[in-house]
């Protein structure tokens, strides 16, 4: 079985509905790395030496290479990431290996099966 990992960074409110949406949509888990801190194309604004950000998570999926698109494009629209500068970004990359997986390997191959 071949995996995908999906690395979104994410406004820190917006994380729950990342992990719910993703969770429907496929994803048998996730690691959430919090207090993360981005900066795109304009810099930070600061008032007083502080910076006024939004915090940020990121969330890192494992998922099954035939359900990663669905997941990234679900995650794409509830945590806006189109609709407006700033909100976050998520990508996909290729994984070449992963350990600690067997368990799920089951329970995905049936998925899979199902939806091939």
């Amino acid at each position: 079985m071949r995996f995908k990992l999906i690395v979104v960074f994410v406004e820190d409110d917006k994380t729950e509905l990342v992990l719910d949406t993703s969770r429907e949509a496929g994803a048998t888990g996730a690691t959430v790395i919090s207090n993360a801190r981005g900066e795109g194309i304009n810099k930070s604004k600061t008032f007083f030496g502080l910076t006024l950000e939004t915090q940020r998570d990121v969330v890192l999926l494992l998922v099954e290479e035939h359900m990663a698109r669905k997941i990234l494009e679900k995650i794409a629209i509830v945590a806006e990431l189109d609709d407006k500068p700033g909100t976050g970004i998520a990508f996909q990359i290729d994984v070449e290996d992963a350990i600690g997986v067997r368990h799920q390997v089951w329970d995905l191959t049936k998925v899979i099966k199902e939806e091939l």
